[in-house]
């Protein structure tokens, strides 16, 4: 399930947010939150879909739903 991501809503979510992270893991915070997404096959195909968060994967060499999973649990 493909999802545009708003980024104005991002941009607000970051905004009000008080925890301190990088771009990438506040857009996955982002993405559970306000689009409900918890699985790591919707939230990888959501990010690949979007050509500024593809590059975000991309400097990370995350390339499947799988190796997202694998960052996540070394990123905890």
């Amino acid at each position: 399930m493909v999802r545009n991501i708003d980024w104005g809503e991002f941009k607000s979510y970051r905004a009000s947010s008080t925890k301190e992270q990088d771009n990438f893991l506040m857009m996955l915070d982002f993405l559970k939150s306000y689009y409900n997404l918890y699985s790591v096959f919707d939230i990888y195909d959501t990010l690949a879909g979007d050509e500024t968060t593809k590059m975000m994967l991309d400097k990370r060499d995350i390339t499947s739903p799988e190796g997202l999973e694998s960052y996540l649990f070394k990123a905890v």
